[in-house]
């Protein structure tokens, strides 16, 4: 009898437990999409920009 409750016991934390864990994978991996797009955003927007960001001095002599 105490077996076949801590057996459903020990299932049910398992099954707890892996869903716990799906749910950090995927809140991990819509994090790095967001991270991505808003990369992907501020490589376009530099793109299109007038002018470049470095400065471009003469060599002296």
């Amino acid at each position: 009898m105490y077996v076949h409750e801590y057996q459903q016991m020990r299932s049910a934390e398992l099954i707890r437990r892996a869903e716990e864990e799906r749910l950090a994978r995927e809140v991990a991996r819509g994090r790095r999409a967001g991270r991505r797009e808003a990369a992907a955003r501020t490589a376009e927007s530099e793109s299109h920009s007038s002018g470049s960001r470095r400065l471009r001095l003469t060599r002296t002599a």
